[in-house]
């Protein structure tokens, strides 16, 4: 058990080293890379929203759903990302914000179905 402890210890600065990493990014690559985990565990908590929801509604509902989601991803798209001839560029803090948007809406209708009922209009 003692050594298991130590051996706890020894891993906790690197996890610290690693996240403070992401507070001054050495290079464009570093700074991807942190953005890149922001964004994920935005997408992440997005699609758990999505999946709670999506479980309190009826059939319109998933439906509702289902077309404000798709047209959400195609404004993100539109807002976030471009091409230019082979190239393809995304700004991820406009991704990552607008994740948390969408997200926090999700949560939004989550907890109105949870209180006074799922209001299909609102989807």
């Amino acid at each position: 058990m003692k050594n298991l402890i130590i051996a706890l210890l020894f891993c906790f600065p690197s996890i610290a080293f690693a996240n403070s990493a992401c507070d001054k990014p050495k290079n464009d690559f570093d700074g991807l890379y942190c953005l890149n985990k922001v964004y994920q565990e935005a997408d992440k908590e997005l699609n758990d929203n999505y999946k709670k929801l999506n479980g309190k509604l009826d059939s319109a509902g998933k439906k509702a759903l289902k077309r404000g989601q798709l047209a959400w991803m195609k404004k993100r798209n539109q807002n976030c990302s471009r091409h230019e001839d082979n190239q393809f560029y995304v700004n991820l803090d406009c991704a990552t914000n607008t994740t948390i948007q969408r997200s926090q809406f999700l949560q939004d209708r989550l907890r109105e179905c949870l209180s006074s009922g799922c209001q299909n209009s609102k989807l």
